[in-house]
């Protein structure tokens, strides 16, 4: 069989990139053609290779900078443009803001078929280095190999831990240093990768699933308490227990040090036991008076000085009283919930992940909040007339769904019971959109506000505040 002859796209000369679009791209409009461009942004003029071409679109990639955007800034990373991660190091942190509130009006403009009128300054990160508090990195043995690298004959160290690189699963970028997490995780990571290398231990093969070193899992929290956690796809006890005593004793200060034997073929651990080898097996995690236990599975928002300020937007959106029954839908760990409970009469929390609902109901104990009650189970199958008639008739409902959105279900069993108030959270504007829509045949958007989780990516956040018309 004959190949199909790879088709030789145009080049497109002084390209003049005007606005952005979905997943960060710069958008540029050439006789009318609409074409999305990788790394571009307003204010860049650029030659642009295009690479692939559909009916009314094309993708392109920059072939020269003919001219850089006022915006654009010289990149801190030495990773970045290799690295998975990042997309956004190279624009002004305030324009990096400027862009996603436009991503978010552009959805609900476009899908949600609505002005945002009431729309508030997105509110931005004072710390844009080091402002997570969760970092999985992989062990492979399959370091990526820059062009020249491969070309030069030379024999390399295969074996790598970091990131996968952009747009390619097969290959692990070697990290030296990352800035998103505490510069620890560098200290930590960096020693155990060299402790590794030292004592010939083996690293994850993907293809043929042989290897002991798998996933190195990072969490910390704003006082200061620290998760370490080594995944290993051999069950080598020997090998195991000396990398962790290692770890214990190089870095005392970890409070919770963990490990995991997974012998499956995909990296998941909600299905796999969480052996702890030093220390808790959990951490705490303080917003305002609240406090959060955190294990090794548990859902937690990844920016948590952002995420305190998030959770206050919901408490002033809501403007929760104490005669109020509030339903928090996809509830996680019952962070929002338990916020918000010393101003309701009732929260009540669902959630389909169970060791959630385990660490929801331990947090409730262990901030001494009585007035909320967790269920296990997906929002659509639990959401029934019984449920409501058992847990009361909602006054408002909080929602923070996955990417995907809203169930159809769970949209229309809301539009039946008819809460005052819906508020609503969502880390993808045009999902969030879709569904606001939905509910549009009885509620009005009120106001709306993004908060920024993860500077230097195109990710944002956004609550709004739905409320019943006057006329129902």
């Amino acid at each position: 069989m004959r190949r199909k002859k790879k088709t030789d796209y145009a080049m497109l000369e002084n390209v003049s990139v005007t606005d952005i679009a979905a997943e960060g791209k710069g958008l540029a409009r050439v006789d009318n053609f609409v074409v999305f461009i990788e790394k571009a942004i307003p204010g860049d003029v650029v030659n642009a290779k295009i690479i692939k071409k559909k009916k009314d679109y094309a993708m392109a990639e920059i072939n020269q900078l003919v001219q850089a955007s006022s915006h654009r800034v010289d990149y801190f990373c030495a990773h970045f443009g290799t690295c998975g991660g990042c997309k956004w190091q190279h624009v002004d942190y305030t324009y990096q803001t400027v862009m996603k509130q436009k991503l978010v009006e552009d959805a609900f403009r476009r899908i949600g078929k609505t002005e945002l009128e009431d729309n508030l300054p997105i509110l931005g990160c004072d710390e844009t280095i080091y402002y997570r508090n969760k970092l999985e990195f992989t062990f492979s043995n399959r370091v990526w190999l820059t062009k020249e690298q491969i070309e030069s004959g030379e024999s390399f160290n295969r074996n790598a831990l970091g990131f996968h690189t952009a747009g390619n699963f097969a290959s692990i970028l070697q990290i030296d240093k990352c800035f998103l997490q505490d510069e620890k995780v560098n200290q930590i990571r960096n020693a155990i990768y060299d402790f590794a290398i030292q004592h010939n231990y083996t690293f994850y093969n993907l293809k043929f699933h042989e290897g002991l070193l798998r996933n190195l899992i990072f969490r910390n929290t704003t006082i200061n308490e620290w998760m370490v956690t080594v995944c290993f796809a051999e069950k080598d006890i020997e090998k195991i227990e000396q990398l962790m005593s290692f770890i214990q004793h190089q870095f005392p200060f970890i409070t919770s040090l963990n490990y995991i034997i997974n012998t499956k073929k995909n990296d998941t651990i909600y299905d796999q036991d969480v052996i702890t080898f030093h220390g808790r097996n959990f951490i705490i995690e303080q917003l305002g008076d609240i406090q959060y236990k955190i294990s090794t599975k548990s859902f937690f928002q990844t920016n948590s000085k952002q995420a305190k300020r998030l959770y206050d937007i919901v408490k002033d959106f809501g403007n929760f009283s104490k005669n109020d029954i509030v339903y928090d839908l996809y509830c996680g760990t019952g962070s929002i919930a338990l916020y918000i409970a010393q101003n309701c009469k009732k929260v009540v929390g669902i959630e389909q992940i169970p060791d959630a609902i385990i660490d929801a109901q331990y947090n409730a104990t262990l901030n001494k909040i009585e007035n909320t009650v967790f269920h296990v189970g997906t929002c659509e199958d639990i959401l029934k007339e019984t449920f409501i008639e058992t847990h009361g008739m909602p006054d408002i409902v909080v929602l923070d769904p996955p990417r995907a959105g809203l169930h159809e279900d769970v949209i229309q069993v809301l539009l039946q019971a008819a809460p005052k108030k819906l508020v609503y959270v969502s880390c993808n504007p045009s999902t969030q959109a879709r569904d606001v829509l939905l509910f549009s045949e009885k509620y009005k958007i009120v106001k709306s506000q993004a908060v920024d989780m993860f500077p230097h990516t195109y990710h944002i956040e956004n609550v709004v505040l739905l409320e019943l018309k006057e006329s129902l």
